[in-house]
Protein backbone atom coordinates (compact mmCIF):
# COMPACT_ATOMS: atom_id res chain seq x y z
CA UNK A 1 0.00 0.00 0.00
CA UNK A 2 1.32 3.39 -1.09
CA UNK A 3 1.35 6.52 0.49
CA UNK A 4 3.09 9.32 1.69
CA UNK A 5 4.35 11.44 5.28
CA UNK A 6 2.21 14.49 5.94
CA UNK A 7 4.15 16.98 7.80
CA UNK A 8 3.13 15.89 11.31
CA UNK A 9 4.95 12.57 9.99
CA UNK A 10 1.42 10.57 9.57
CA UNK A 11 0.95 8.56 6.63
CA UNK A 12 -1.57 9.54 4.16
CA UNK A 13 -3.21 7.15 2.14
CA UNK A 14 -3.97 7.97 -1.74
CA UNK A 15 -7.43 6.59 -3.09
CA UNK A 16 -5.26 5.00 -5.55
CA UNK A 17 -3.52 2.57 -2.99
CA UNK A 18 -6.94 1.46 -1.60
CA UNK A 19 -7.87 -0.76 -4.93
CA UNK A 20 -7.22 -4.25 -5.17
CA UNK A 21 -5.50 -6.39 -7.13
CA UNK A 22 -8.23 -7.88 -9.54
CA UNK A 23 -9.26 -11.30 -8.44
CA UNK A 24 -9.48 -14.32 -11.26
CA UNK A 25 -13.07 -14.34 -11.51
CA UNK A 26 -12.99 -11.06 -13.14
CA UNK A 27 -10.57 -9.74 -16.16
CA UNK A 28 -10.89 -5.97 -15.04
CA UNK A 29 -11.83 -6.10 -11.37
CA UNK A 30 -13.53 -3.32 -9.41
CA UNK A 31 -11.96 -1.28 -7.11
CA UNK A 32 -12.84 -1.94 -3.45
CA UNK A 33 -12.49 1.09 -1.09
CA UNK A 34 -12.02 0.57 2.17
CA UNK A 35 -14.37 2.33 3.94
CA UNK A 36 -17.21 1.21 2.25
CA UNK A 37 -19.16 -1.86 3.50
CA UNK A 38 -21.13 -3.14 0.60
CA UNK A 39 -23.49 -6.51 1.07
CA UNK A 40 -21.50 -8.77 -1.19
CA UNK A 41 -18.11 -7.03 -0.82
CA UNK A 42 -15.46 -9.66 -2.15
CA UNK A 43 -17.60 -11.86 -3.29
CA UNK A 44 -17.62 -13.48 -6.83
CA UNK A 45 -20.80 -14.29 -8.57
CA UNK A 46 -20.70 -16.99 -11.04
CA UNK A 47 -23.22 -16.34 -14.02
CA UNK A 48 -24.88 -19.47 -15.63
CA UNK A 49 -26.86 -17.20 -17.93
CA UNK A 50 -27.12 -17.94 -22.03
CA UNK A 51 -23.79 -16.44 -23.70
CA UNK A 52 -23.89 -12.62 -24.35
CA UNK A 53 -26.92 -12.63 -21.55
CA UNK A 54 -24.69 -11.82 -18.06
CA UNK A 55 -25.36 -7.97 -18.33
CA UNK A 56 -27.79 -7.90 -15.97
CA UNK A 57 -26.41 -9.96 -13.38
CA UNK A 58 -22.75 -8.20 -13.85
CA UNK A 59 -25.00 -4.72 -12.86
CA UNK A 60 -26.73 -6.18 -9.59
CA UNK A 61 -23.44 -7.86 -8.24
CA UNK A 62 -21.44 -4.76 -9.19
CA UNK A 63 -24.16 -2.40 -7.11
CA UNK A 64 -23.77 -4.74 -3.81
CA UNK A 65 -19.65 -5.09 -4.08
CA UNK A 66 -19.30 -8.34 -6.18
CA UNK A 67 -17.11 -9.15 -9.03
CA UNK A 68 -18.73 -12.03 -11.86
CA UNK A 69 -17.30 -14.15 -13.78
CA UNK A 70 -19.08 -15.53 -16.66
CA UNK A 71 -19.64 -19.53 -17.18
CA UNK A 72 -22.07 -19.58 -20.06
CA UNK A 73 -22.86 -23.46 -20.26
CA UNK A 74 -25.51 -22.32 -23.31
CA UNK A 75 -25.90 -19.63 -26.58
CA UNK A 76 -29.67 -18.82 -27.51
CA UNK A 77 -30.04 -19.44 -31.20
CA UNK A 78 -32.99 -18.39 -32.97
CA UNK A 79 -35.25 -20.36 -35.08
CA UNK A 80 -37.01 -19.12 -37.83
CA UNK A 81 -37.60 -21.60 -40.40
CA UNK A 82 -41.28 -22.21 -41.93
CA UNK A 83 -42.15 -24.92 -39.28
CA UNK A 84 -41.29 -22.48 -36.51
CA UNK A 85 -43.10 -19.40 -38.07
CA UNK A 86 -46.09 -21.79 -38.93
CA UNK A 87 -45.96 -22.94 -35.33
CA UNK A 88 -46.22 -19.52 -34.24
CA UNK A 89 -49.10 -18.34 -35.98
CA UNK A 90 -50.53 -21.27 -34.26
CA UNK A 91 -50.00 -20.59 -31.09
CA UNK A 92 -50.20 -16.92 -31.11
CA UNK A 93 -54.35 -17.65 -32.14
CA UNK A 94 -54.66 -19.42 -29.09
CA UNK A 95 -57.11 -18.59 -26.54
CA UNK A 96 -54.27 -17.50 -23.93
CA UNK A 97 -50.82 -17.02 -25.03
CA UNK A 98 -47.93 -17.83 -22.65
CA UNK A 99 -44.34 -16.40 -22.66
CA UNK A 100 -41.76 -18.01 -21.25
CA UNK A 101 -39.01 -15.67 -21.25
CA UNK A 102 -37.43 -12.29 -22.70
CA UNK A 103 -35.55 -14.43 -25.45
CA UNK A 104 -38.80 -15.75 -26.25
CA UNK A 105 -40.67 -12.34 -26.65
CA UNK A 106 -37.69 -11.40 -29.10
CA UNK A 107 -37.22 -14.53 -31.11
CA UNK A 108 -41.39 -14.32 -31.72
CA UNK A 109 -41.45 -10.58 -32.18
CA UNK A 110 -38.33 -11.12 -35.02
CA UNK A 111 -41.09 -13.04 -37.03
CA UNK A 112 -44.04 -11.64 -36.94
CA UNK A 113 -45.74 -8.77 -35.06
CA UNK A 114 -47.18 -9.10 -31.78
CA UNK A 115 -51.19 -8.36 -32.13
CA UNK A 116 -52.93 -9.94 -29.37
CA UNK A 117 -57.18 -9.79 -30.77
CA UNK A 118 -59.36 -8.43 -28.89
CA UNK A 119 -60.14 -10.62 -25.02
CA UNK A 120 -57.00 -12.55 -25.65
CA UNK A 121 -54.95 -12.58 -22.74
CA UNK A 122 -51.23 -12.94 -22.64
CA UNK A 123 -49.65 -14.12 -19.48
CA UNK A 124 -45.34 -13.36 -18.66
CA UNK A 125 -43.46 -15.75 -16.85
CA UNK A 126 -42.47 -12.95 -14.69
CA UNK A 127 -41.80 -9.01 -14.62
CA UNK A 128 -38.87 -8.95 -17.60
CA UNK A 129 -40.90 -11.17 -19.62
CA UNK A 130 -43.02 -9.07 -19.23
CA UNK A 131 -41.31 -5.63 -19.97
CA UNK A 132 -40.21 -7.25 -22.98
CA UNK A 133 -43.74 -7.70 -24.31
CA UNK A 134 -44.75 -4.22 -23.11
CA UNK A 135 -41.73 -2.93 -25.44
CA UNK A 136 -43.53 -4.63 -28.14
CA UNK A 137 -47.00 -2.42 -27.02
CA UNK A 138 -48.11 -6.06 -25.65
CA UNK A 139 -50.09 -5.81 -22.12
CA UNK A 140 -49.08 -9.00 -20.19
CA UNK A 141 -49.93 -10.44 -16.59
CA UNK A 142 -47.12 -12.14 -14.82
CA UNK A 143 -47.46 -14.13 -11.23
CA UNK A 144 -46.01 -12.51 -8.02
CA UNK A 145 -43.91 -16.15 -8.07
CA UNK A 146 -42.02 -15.80 -11.08
CA UNK A 147 -41.26 -19.37 -12.57
CA UNK A 148 -43.93 -22.35 -13.77
CA UNK A 149 -45.91 -23.14 -10.93
CA UNK A 150 -46.38 -19.37 -10.14
CA UNK A 151 -47.50 -19.20 -13.92
CA UNK A 152 -49.70 -22.40 -13.37
CA UNK A 153 -51.22 -20.72 -10.01
CA UNK A 154 -52.97 -17.89 -11.71
CA UNK A 155 -56.65 -17.83 -12.10
CA UNK A 156 -56.35 -17.42 -15.84
CA UNK A 157 -55.17 -20.98 -16.00
CA UNK A 158 -56.76 -22.57 -13.45
CA UNK A 159 -60.10 -23.96 -15.16
CA UNK A 160 -58.89 -24.41 -19.07
CA UNK A 161 -60.67 -27.19 -20.51
CA UNK A 162 -60.94 -27.35 -23.76
CA UNK A 163 -59.38 -24.26 -24.27
CA UNK A 164 -55.96 -23.48 -26.93
CA UNK A 165 -53.13 -22.13 -24.96
CA UNK A 166 -50.50 -21.10 -26.97
CA UNK A 167 -46.78 -21.42 -25.08
CA UNK A 168 -44.21 -19.40 -26.64
CA UNK A 169 -40.96 -21.05 -25.62
CA UNK A 170 -37.57 -22.45 -26.32
CA UNK A 171 -36.71 -26.28 -26.89
CA UNK A 172 -34.98 -27.94 -23.83
CA UNK A 173 -35.41 -26.57 -20.51
CA UNK A 174 -37.78 -27.72 -17.87
CA UNK A 175 -41.14 -29.50 -19.44
CA UNK A 176 -43.36 -28.94 -17.15
CA UNK A 177 -46.29 -26.04 -18.57
CA UNK A 178 -47.36 -28.24 -21.10
CA UNK A 179 -47.85 -31.44 -19.52
CA UNK A 180 -49.63 -29.83 -16.28
CA UNK A 181 -52.06 -27.68 -19.06
CA UNK A 182 -52.67 -30.75 -20.72
CA UNK A 183 -53.93 -32.54 -18.33
CA UNK A 184 -56.00 -29.49 -16.78
CA UNK A 185 -57.67 -30.51 -20.37
CA UNK A 186 -56.40 -27.48 -22.68
CA UNK A 187 -55.10 -28.08 -25.87
CA UNK A 188 -51.42 -26.63 -26.02
CA UNK A 189 -49.94 -24.96 -29.40
CA UNK A 190 -45.89 -24.75 -28.67
CA UNK A 191 -43.83 -22.99 -30.82
CA UNK A 192 -40.21 -23.18 -30.17
CA UNK A 193 -38.55 -19.75 -31.37
CA UNK A 194 -35.01 -20.87 -30.25
CA UNK A 195 -32.89 -23.24 -28.68
CA UNK A 196 -30.63 -23.58 -26.81
CA UNK A 197 -26.95 -24.36 -27.84
CA UNK A 198 -24.76 -26.33 -25.32
CA UNK A 199 -21.30 -24.33 -24.69
CA UNK A 200 -17.81 -26.23 -23.71
CA UNK A 201 -16.31 -24.18 -20.93
CA UNK A 202 -14.06 -21.12 -22.12
CA UNK A 203 -10.08 -21.91 -21.62
CA UNK A 204 -9.75 -18.60 -19.73
CA UNK A 205 -12.90 -19.22 -17.69
CA UNK A 206 -12.29 -22.22 -16.29
CA UNK A 207 -8.71 -21.29 -15.01
CA UNK A 208 -10.28 -18.25 -13.43
CA UNK A 209 -12.91 -20.83 -11.82
CA UNK A 210 -9.70 -23.19 -10.81
CA UNK A 211 -7.95 -20.38 -9.09
CA UNK A 212 -10.86 -18.55 -6.98
CA UNK A 213 -12.13 -22.43 -5.75
CA UNK A 214 -9.34 -22.58 -3.90
CA UNK A 215 -11.39 -20.41 -2.04
CA UNK A 216 -14.84 -21.01 -2.40
CA UNK A 217 -16.08 -19.49 0.67
CA UNK A 218 -16.87 -16.18 -1.18
CA UNK A 219 -18.68 -17.81 -4.72
CA UNK A 220 -21.68 -17.40 -5.38
CA UNK A 221 -23.60 -19.00 -7.87
CA UNK A 222 -27.32 -17.79 -8.71
CA UNK A 223 -29.48 -20.38 -9.96
CA UNK A 224 -32.65 -19.54 -12.09
CA UNK A 225 -31.87 -23.15 -14.51
CA UNK A 226 -31.75 -26.22 -13.33
CA UNK A 227 -30.46 -27.27 -16.71
CA UNK A 228 -27.97 -24.75 -16.75
CA UNK A 229 -26.26 -26.18 -13.69
CA UNK A 230 -26.32 -29.67 -15.12
CA UNK A 231 -24.40 -28.78 -18.23
CA UNK A 232 -22.36 -26.54 -16.61
CA UNK A 233 -21.40 -29.21 -13.97
CA UNK A 234 -21.11 -31.99 -16.90
CA UNK A 235 -19.02 -29.63 -18.89
CA UNK A 236 -16.62 -28.96 -15.75
CA UNK A 237 -13.04 -31.22 -15.84
CA UNK A 238 -13.01 -34.16 -13.33
CA UNK A 239 -11.10 -32.07 -10.69
CA UNK A 240 -13.24 -29.39 -10.26
CA UNK A 241 -16.63 -30.81 -9.47
CA UNK A 242 -16.26 -31.81 -6.01
CA UNK A 243 -14.73 -27.75 -5.26
CA UNK A 244 -17.18 -26.19 -7.55
CA UNK A 245 -20.11 -28.00 -5.42
CA UNK A 246 -18.79 -26.02 -1.81
CA UNK A 247 -20.02 -22.64 -3.12
CA UNK A 248 -22.79 -20.62 -2.36
CA UNK A 249 -25.74 -20.99 -3.95
CA UNK A 250 -29.34 -18.85 -4.22
CA UNK A 251 -32.34 -20.50 -6.00
CA UNK A 252 -34.82 -18.62 -7.50
CA UNK A 253 -37.16 -20.95 -5.50
CA UNK A 254 -37.53 -24.73 -3.35
CA UNK A 255 -37.47 -26.37 -6.75
CA UNK A 256 -34.40 -24.93 -7.52
CA UNK A 257 -32.78 -25.45 -3.94
CA UNK A 258 -33.49 -29.23 -4.50
CA UNK A 259 -32.17 -29.66 -7.54
CA UNK A 260 -28.93 -28.11 -5.49
CA UNK A 261 -29.01 -30.17 -3.09
CA UNK A 262 -29.50 -32.91 -5.25
CA UNK A 263 -26.40 -32.15 -7.09
CA UNK A 264 -24.16 -32.37 -4.25
CA UNK A 265 -24.26 -28.43 -2.50
CA UNK A 266 -24.74 -27.95 0.83
CA UNK A 267 -24.57 -23.92 0.90
CA UNK A 268 -28.44 -23.06 -0.66
CA UNK A 269 -30.66 -19.86 0.03
CA UNK A 270 -33.44 -19.54 -1.57
CA UNK A 271 -34.78 -16.18 -3.51
CA UNK A 272 -38.45 -15.25 -4.10
CA UNK A 273 -37.83 -14.70 -7.90
CA UNK A 274 -35.31 -15.18 -10.18
CA UNK A 275 -34.72 -11.33 -11.16
CA UNK A 276 -31.10 -10.84 -10.28
CA UNK A 277 -31.51 -7.68 -7.72
CA UNK A 278 -33.98 -10.17 -5.44
CA UNK A 279 -31.10 -13.92 -6.04
CA UNK A 280 -28.38 -11.65 -4.71
CA UNK A 281 -30.23 -9.68 -1.86
CA UNK A 282 -31.49 -13.16 -0.98
CA UNK A 283 -27.54 -14.34 -1.02
CA UNK A 284 -26.70 -11.38 0.80
CA UNK A 285 -29.53 -11.91 3.93
CA UNK A 286 -28.08 -15.27 4.29
CA UNK A 287 -24.23 -15.40 3.47
CA UNK A 288 -23.18 -11.57 3.75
Amino acid sequence: MRGERDQRGIVVLHARSLTQTPRPCQAGGMPRIADQALPLQDWCVLSLRPRGQHASLRAAAARLGARTLALSPFAIEARSDAATRAALRQASGGDIVLYTSPNAVAMAAAMQALRPRRGQVVLAVGSGTARALRRHGVDARAPRRMDSEGLLAMAELGAVAQRRIGLVTGSGGRNLLAPALRGRGAEVLRADVYARVALPPAPQALERLRIALADPRRLLLPLGSGEALQQAMAALPAPLRKPFARVAVVAAGARLAAVARDAGFRRIAIAADARPGSLLRAAAGTFG
